[in-house]
C-alpha cells in the first residue's frame, strides 16, 4: 500500500512548463422536444495553474488503448487542438471528441428534466458530472434548455453568460423571419454569444 508522506512531497508540484491551460465550454440550446437548435464551443484562457500529482509526474504519458482519443475526451482534456499553416491554433469542432461531448450533453437532459419538476429556478447549477465535465443548465419559461458543459468552476460567470444568451435568444425568436424551434443560423446571434462567452467565461 502506498502512503502519502508529507516530508517527501510537502506541497503540490507545479508543472515544469507553468502553462496556463484552456478551460472548455460547450453550449447547447435544445428545444422542448429535445431538438438541437444551436451549439457553440469556447475555450477560455483565463490564467490558472496546473497542479500535477507528484506520484504520477514521473510516469510515462502514453496509452495502448485503441480508444485513447475517446478516453481523452471523456476525461475532459482537449485533444482536438490543431495548428494551422499560419501558426494559429485552431480549436476542435470535429472528430470523435465532439460526438462524445454531444452525447454527454444530451444524456444530461434527463437529469435536467427531472430537476425541472422539483426546482422552480431557471438556473440549475452543476446538475450532472461526467468525469471532469460539469453540466449546468438554464431553463427558459418556454421550456428551452441551455446546457453548458464546462471543466472549470465559474458559477457567477456562467449565470451571467446564461442571462445574456437568454436575452439574445428572445431577441432572435422575436424576429419575424425566424421560425420558432428551428435551428438558429443567425450570424449576429453567433457573434454576440461569442462576445458574451469571452466576457464571462
Amino acid at each position: 500500500m502506498l502512503v502519502y508522506d508529507p516530508r517527501v512531497y510537502p506541497h503540490p508540484v507545479l508543472d515544469s512548463n507553468h502553462t496556463t491551460p484552456t478551460m472548455s465550454h460547450h453550449l447547447f440550446i435544445v428545444s422542448p422536444t429535445d431538438t438541437p437548435l444551436y451549439s457553440f464551443m469556447h475555450h477560455s484562457s483565463k490564467p490558472t495553474q496546473v497542479i500535477v500529482n507528484p506520484l504520477s509526474a514521473n510516469l510515462p504519458n502514453w496509452s495502448t488503448s485503441a480508444f485513447a482519443g475517446t478516453l481523452t475526451a471523456l476525461s475532459g482534456a482537449s485533444s482536438v487542438n490543431q495548428t494551422t499553416g499560419s501558426g494559429n491554433l485552431r480549436v476542435g469542432g470535429g472528430g470523435q471528441d465532439r460526438h462524445v461531448i454531444q452525447m454527454i450533453a444530451h444524456a444530461s437532459l434527463d437529469v435536467v428534466e427531472d430537476l425541472m419538476r422539483t426546482n422552480p429556478g431557471m438556473y440549475l447549477k452543476a446538475v450532472d458530472k461526467f468525469n471532469d465535465w460539469t453540466v449546468s443548465a438554464f431553463i427558459t419559461p418556454g421550456n428551452i434548455k441551455f446546457v453548458l458543459l464546462h471543466d472549470g468552476k465559474n458559477d457567477d460567470g456562467i449565470r451571467s453568460f446564461f442571462s445574456d444568451v437568454w436575452e439574445l435568444y428572445v431577441k432572435t425568436t422575436m424576429n419575424p423571419f425566424h421560425q420558432l424551434n428551428t435551428p438558429i443560423r443567425s450570424a449576429v446571434f453567433d457573434t454576440r454569444v461569442k462576445a458574451s462567452a469571452k466576457k464571462y467565461l
